[in-house]
């Protein structure tokens, strides 16, 4: 109470005093009406701004690592983190990193703001890094891009552009990240799925997905995930990216690319990047947004790009001047650290080197865990495939679960994932690779029997 008394202006004072001696006006005697009195009658009538607000549900993941921190089982596994770990468990910061770091404490850079576009040295090394040095439309400058608040910033941003621009819709793979949904929704677009992956076989539902990319009306947005797709892992191959490219120009969609994992998926960064370099080469006017969290480790910095192919210099800057006037009132300018550790590091040829060989070495370990958790699964197992395990790639293994066998699964023997099955792989270890696939075994026998 003396806080919200110590808060009170004169003006407050007065107007609650008037206030209250119109309510004791009707008293016999007259009430001398004190400080406290004042601020409680102050604060009741405050509490209506609030009092129709509900409460929010927790967020899946939010919640999962809530139950996952209470729990106190010693053999606990947290599979549904979708950042990585080492195999000791913990968070890895790569060393290329420190390096920048180090290099940039040296120089004594300042924290003046960035402009609304981010830094332009930055935006220019991650649009290299995504479509290529030699990439036509970069060299005859016809790309609009910003530096964006990693990769979820730069969807919000686009979504936003989207509906300014006319569209009222955009259509995303089912299942697709749970965050698309809402972020495009909450931009003033309609979210409309397309057939993705079968659930019941564990395969890329392709004829499907074709067929629902012919029937899109014509100019529409498609969201495609660059690759290693979250949440299933499962990615078209070269053959069939040539297909769903020849189909998108057939029905003059706009392809949007969600890159959250370059470098990190396979180990090779160009190869990550190969669906997007095809579709510009095939002649898509395309966009692009990168995420450089998970490849480079930069999980709390929040460094991303937005890029949108135009037709010529003059349409690119256009469209860069309402990707500005979309983000000023948004966030205004983008943090500055983050992208500084990525521009040193894809500017410097020894630690880029660097980041390459520390990159493919998280996405081998990832690797090595799923063929671990496959042949451990497949030991003595006959009643169910888990071949998916391997052919899915990234941080992610969809695992088939069903959301009775999940949550069997973080009962009784307390490893966590998402209710869809969803396994991050980086939080599998050689530690505990044994006793998950036991514990999955133990969950699915009971559930078949």
């Amino acid at each position: 109470m003396n806080t919200v008394i110590r808060n009170f202006t004169g003006r407050n004072v007065l107007r609650c005093t008037k206030m209250m001696q119109q309510k004791y006006a009707l008293s016999l005697k007259p009430r001398k009406l004190n400080l406290n009195q004042i601020a409680a009658y102050s604060v009741s009538k405050n509490s209506m701004h609030w009092s129709n607000y509900e409460m929010g549900p927790p967020d899946p993941i939010i919640g999962l690592n809530e139950a996952f921190a209470k729990d106190t089982s010693p053999n606990k596994v947290n599979v549904g983190l979708g950042a990585y770990r080492g195999d000791n468990g913990l968070p890895w910061v790569l060393d290329c990193v420190r390096e920048a770091e180090s290099k940039m404490m040296n120089e004594e850079l300042n924290h003046e703001y960035l402009g609304i576009a981010g830094d332009p040295a930055f935006v220019d090394l991650a649009l290299k890094f995504v479509y290529g040095n030699d990439s036509k439309p970069l060299l005859e400058s016809r790309v609009a891009a910003v530096q964006t608040l990693s990769g979820t910033g730069g969807l919000r941003v686009f979504g936003e552009f989207l509906k300014k621009g006319g569209h009222s819709a955009i259509y995303v793979p089912n299942p697709t990240w749970g965050n698309h949904i809402p972020i495009f929704k909450n931009s003033g677009l309609e979210v409309r799925k397309y057939r993705y992956y079968d659930s019941n076989s564990s395969v890329l539902e392709f004829d499907n997905l074709i067929k629902d990319i012919q029937d899109m009306p014509e100019g529409s947005t498609i969201l495609l995930h660059a690759c290693a797709h979250n949440p299933t892992g499962m990615d078209p191959t070269p053959e069939q990216w040539a297909e769903i490219s020849r189909t998108v120009k057939e029905r003059n969609l706009l392809p949007f690319f969600d890159c959250a994992y370059q470098g990190f998926a396979s180990g090779d960064a160009n190869k990550d990047a190969f669906a997007i370099q095809m579709f510009v080469e095939d002649g898509h006017n395309l966009a692009t947004v990168q995420s450089f969290s998970k490849n480079f480790g930069l999980y709390g910095q929040r460094v991303g790009a937005l890029s949108v192919i135009t037709n010529s210099e003059e349409e690119c800057a256009r469209v860069l001047s309402q990707l500005k006037i979309t983000i000023r009132p948004m966030y205004s300018n983008p943090p500055k650290h983050g992208a500084q550790i990525v521009k040193y590091i894809l500017s410097d040829d020894d630690l880029k080197g660097a980041f390459i060989d520390q990159c493919k070495s998280m996405a081998d370990r990832i690797y090595s865990m799923r063929v671990k958790l496959r042949s451990t699964l497949e030991e003595g197992e006959k009643s169910r495939s888990w071949e998916h395990i391997t052919n899915q790639i990234g941080m992610f293994a969809y695992s088939g679960l069903t959301k009775d066998e999940v949550t069997c699964l973080r009962d009784d023997h307390h490893i966590y994932c998402t209710l869809d099955g969803r396994i991050s792989m980086a939080g599998v270890t050689s530690n505990n690779v044994e006793y998950m696939a036991n514990a999955i075994k133990a969950v699915t026998s009971t559930r078949s029997s």
